[in-house]
Formats: C-alpha cells, structure tokens, sequence
C-alpha cells in the first residue's frame, strides 16, 4: 500500500512539473502573439481618444479660444501619419476645424512608444536580408584589417569621430564614415559602435577576444567587450569628397606669436588650401590656418576664439609676401577633423539626487539642445521616447530607461499636471511657433535633416496641423509654467545668437562645472548633425492671414504668462508678422 501511493505522489509531482512548464510556455508563445498582432493594429488600425487621457488646458487658453480637448469627439487616425519616429498629435480647437485624422496627444505618444518597442523587438528577420547586400558591399570595399586592440573609454586614441547601429552595423559603413572625415583608422567595438582616428591604440590583444559579430553582417568581427577591431581606411573613390568638407570660416586677426598659439607648424612653398588642410587632418586638429607660405594647426582658444571676424578684403593678400610679412591677418578654414575636446562623454557614476526635464515644443530645437549640453557637460541625455535614429547619431542615452537618473536631463514634449510634477526641474526650451511649426512639419514629412515637399505644404494636411498644433505651442508652455517646480526659460533664438552665454546658464542650472577650452569646442562644433541641408524652402508664404492671427493670439497669451511669473517675455521678433 505504502510502494502505491509512492508511486502516485512521484507520478502527480512528475506532472506537476510538467504542467507548469506547459503553462508557462503556452504564455509565452500567447505574449509574441499579441505583440505581433498588436503591431499589427497599431500600423493598419484606428486609434480612439478616452476622455482620461486628454490633456489639462490651463485656464489662460480659454481667453484666446482654446476648447477643452475632453470636449472632442473621439476623431480617427489616419495611419500616414503615424510615419515618423515622434509623431505628436494635438486636439483640435474646434469641432470646426478637427481634421478626422487627429487623436490626443498623449495618447498618440503611448501608441508610438508601444510601436517603438515592437518594432525594435521584431527587427530579426530583416536583419538577415539587411546584412547579405551589406556583406556584399563590404567585399567591394574592405580595408586592411590592423588586428585587435584593447578599447579604454577614457584614454581612447580613436575618438576623432563615433557612431552607432544596433541593427546595421559594418565594417564597410565604419570605414567610409572615416573616410569621409579624412580618417586613417576605423575601429569597431561592441559590433556595433564605430570610432575613428589617426593614431592606433597603444595596447593590443588576442585576436580571439576581438569576438563580437557585426550587427549587419553576418561572419565579420566588429570588435568585442572593450576589444577594438581595427581597420586602416581606404581612399574614397573621389578624392574630391575629402576637399568637400573643408569649409571657409573666414578671415581673422592672427594672435601675435602663432607659434605659440598653435601647437603643430608647416612651411610649404606654393602652399594650398587642400595641402594645410590635409597636413592639420593628419595631425587630428580641427582648424587649418593659412598666412603666406605658413600652415598653422590648432583649435579655438582664448587667444584666437574665432569670434570676430575681419572684412575678407583684409586677407585678399594672406598669400603675397607683403601681407604676410605684416603678419597681421590669417585665413581660417575647417577641417574634416572634429574637434576632440568635448567629444568624450558617460553616463553619471550615481544616480541624480535631482530629476531634471529638458521640455520643449516639438520643433523647437529640443535634439540640438542636448548635443550642446552632451559636449559641454561630458555626460549622456536621456528621452521620454526611443529613437534609433538619434542613437545611430550618438545619443546613447535613448536606449537608457528616461528614470533611470543616470542621465544629466531627459528630453521631453509632454505636458500636462501629472507628467511635469515627475520632475524636480525643467529647462524649458521656447522657440518661434512660427518656426517650430514648420520645423515639425517638415520632419513628418521629411525626417529630422529633410523638407516637406510643396506639395506637402498646399495640401490640407498644412492648415489641418497648423489649427491643432499652434494651441498646443501654447498650451505646452503654460503647463509648464503652471506646473513647473523650477524653470530655466531659454528661448532657441537667444541660445542660437549667443551661444556661450546661454549654454554656460544651462549648464550652471544642471549643476556641472565646465572649462572654457570645453565651451570653446562645443561652439566649434556647435551644429553636429542636426542642421537640415540640401534644397533649401521655396520662396512661398505658407501662413495664411487667418493662421497668423490665431498664432499671433498664443504669442501674446505665452508672453503675459511668462511675464507674470517674473520671467523674461518673447523675443521681439516673434511679433508682428
């Protein structure tokens, strides 16, 4: 009796066993199941608006004719608009000029958060397509692989230049982005981040702990833990994209002993603009400066700062032995090379005791915010949302979870009660709302570097954008002013015409103490690659009088809050127009 119910008892635990492990594989399978299908309805479907989700309309909007959003219908999404990485949507004014398109904001932001995720979850399987035109790119051009070297963060020799990839990754992409900068060396470290330099690491190591696969192509070794695998750069096919990227800064004073002032010297007969700067390249400094047969190379400082400029006419003569013998005046031109002292940046070694948001409008210069403040401060800036986009272009602090505190502030375009008392203190980030909306615009329509085409512009997807989102411009600064614990207001205009000045204030209110030589970098390389190039606007007005003058009504709303909490108002130039 005893050997049966033994028997029984180890046959139930036996099945026990087995029962849960069925379960719990029965849910997983069931949890990519719904991931899956709910990617699936976040692309094709609708999306509604609950009423526990629209946003709180501070009580100054109802004097310019703000309805409350809890007020709307539930309208439809329309799915072309849920293209790019940070699509917000605003509530109407008005059930006159709701577009059917429209959804609450926050809403909107939760679906695209959900959307970012699955789509980072199931980039798998394109991965493996991606990777074989990669890999046959990759042989077409391959460099000379050096061997395997040890990656010190903080005493890295190749650090003229970085990007990132998580999912693209190759030696071919890391090499032609050295290239282009008039690199020799391109390393790959995590097989996913690039670095770029002239000077090969010190310390080398074992080919085999060079390990780690590159992300987009399968077979290829791009580095490993702290392992660096290095490549000596080809030459681009046209020589002519090197010279590209020296650009003109100007005609300037010369400091009165330039030897002193520049650490690096040559003196060429029949000296050229393309021979200073490849000479400066080689040497890893950012400026070439040319007087008479004399190449200088160096960077900006307090003895030579770059900040006023001469008349060109002054420096018509900088290669005739009279004028050089005065010694009066140089040509200025930027090379390829970044300027590496602001380059180096980290997480915080310890969480942040104070939880600080860099809020704006969207549009409002909110990703050229954070660069300044990533190079001035030396630490990495978080976001609300998750872009790869930024990533690749060297934001690390995307992939961190936006409360982890280990990020120096976190980027942010929500507004309402709940959102901003999460926070200890806000840099708010005010920008033109004429400028912003056409800044947004543009990248809905065209990315974060693009222009809307002018179909784009005279459709009605324009008027329908510029009616909801003109009030939440508003709307998004009187929250913060209502809700805000402490606020530094900074207007994008002033940030941009003095530089310097601002970014030391911000960089003061985040609590960090900065040099000048690292303020001086940061404005060398105050664009990154964040500034829209190619085709530049048609010369069209695309505000109607009807739109100016719901706009004009926000401007002046913005600036008796602001001036009603002792704050500096509006830049002038934001009225009349």
């Amino acid at each position: 009796m005893a050997k049966a119910f033994y028997r029984l008892q180890k046959f139930l635990r036996r099945t026990q066993f087995l029962l849960f492990f069925l379960t719990a594989a029965y849910l997983m399978a069931g949890s990519l199941l719904l991931l899956q299908r709910t990617r699936l309805v976040i692309q094709q479907g609708s999306h509604g608006t609950s009423a526990n989700q629209a946003p709180t309309v501070p009580d100054e909007m109802t004097r310019v004719g703000i309805a409350d959003p809890r007020a709307l219908q539930n309208p439809q999404s329309d799915p072309r608009l849920l293209v790019g990485m940070d699509a917000l949507q605003e509530p109407a004014l008005d059930q006159q000029h709701s577009p059917r398109w429209l959804v609450s904001r926050n809403s909107e932001l939760r679906q695209l958060r959900r959307r970012w995720l699955h789509r980072f979850i199931s980039d798998q399987e394109p991965m493996q397509t991606a990777g074989f035109k990669v890999i046959k790119h990759t042989a077409e051009h391959k460099g000379t692989y050096i061997g395997c070297f040890t990656d010190d963060s903080r005493e890295r020799t190749l650090k003229g230049a970085v990007f990132y990839d998580l999912r693209k990754m190759t030696v071919a992409h890391c090499q032609e982005a050295c290239a282009e900068r008039a690199y020799s060396y391109a390393g790959l470290v995590y097989g996913a981040e690039c670095y770029c330099g002239n000077t090969l690491p010190a310390t080398t190591s074992k080919p085999e702990e060079c390990n780690s696969e590159c992300k987009g192509e399968k077979g290829s070794v791009c580095g490993g833990v702290n392992r660096l695998s290095v490549y000596r750069v080809e030459e681009l096919r046209t020589g002519a994209r090197r010279r590209r990227n020296v650009i003109y800064r100007g005609c300037f004073r010369a400091p009165e002993n330039l030897t002193d002032t520049f650490p690096a010297s040559l003196i060429q007969p029949n000296l050229t603009v393309e021979m200073c700067s490849e000479f400066c390249s080689k040497k890893e400094f950012p400026l070439a400066v040319i007087q008479g047969q004399e190449c200088y190379c160096g960077y900006p400082t307090g003895r030579f700062s770059l900040r006023d400029g001469a008349d060109g006419l002054r420096c018509s003569g900088t290669h005739n032995t009279s004028s050089a013998a005065e010694g009066k005046y140089c040509l200025v031109y930027q090379t390829p090379v970044q300027d590496t002292r602001c380059t180096d940046r980290k997480f915080l070694s310890t969480k942040s005791k104070v939880f600080v948001a860099l809020s704006s409008f969207p549009g409002a210069g909110n990703t050229w915010a954070r660069h300044l403040i990533e190079h001035a401060t030396g630490y990495y800036t978080g976001s609300y949302y998750f872009d790869g986009a930024l990533y690749n272009k060297g934001f690390k602090g995307e992939k961190d979870h936006w409360r982890s505190r280990r990020t120096i502030c976190v980027k942010t375009h929500e507004s309402g009660k709940t959102e901003i008392e999460m926070f200890d203190s806000a840099i708010l980030l005010i920008r033109n709302p004429y400028k912003s909306l056409m800044a947004e615009f543009n990248r809905k329509y065209a990315g974060h570097l693009g222009y809307a085409t002018d179909h784009n512009w005279k459709s009605k997807e324009w008027p329908d954008f510029v009616n909801s989102y003109a009030s939440w411009w508003a709307s998004h600064v009187l929250d913060w002013l209502k809700y805000g614990k402490r606020l530094l207001i900074v207007h994008y205009e002033d940030l941009k015409q003095s530089l310097i000045p601002k970014l030391r204030e911000m960089v003061e209110f985040l609590n960090v103490t900065v040099t000048e030589d690292r303020l001086l970098c940061v404005e060398n390389n105050r664009d990154g690659n964040f500034k829209r190039s190619g085709a530049k606007q048609k010369d069209f007005e695309p505000f109607t009088q009807e739109m100016k003058d719901l706009i004009n009504r926000y401007i002046l709303t913005v600036d008796e809050a602001l001036r009603g909490r002792n704050f500096t108002g509006l830049p002038s130039e934001y009225l009349p127009r």
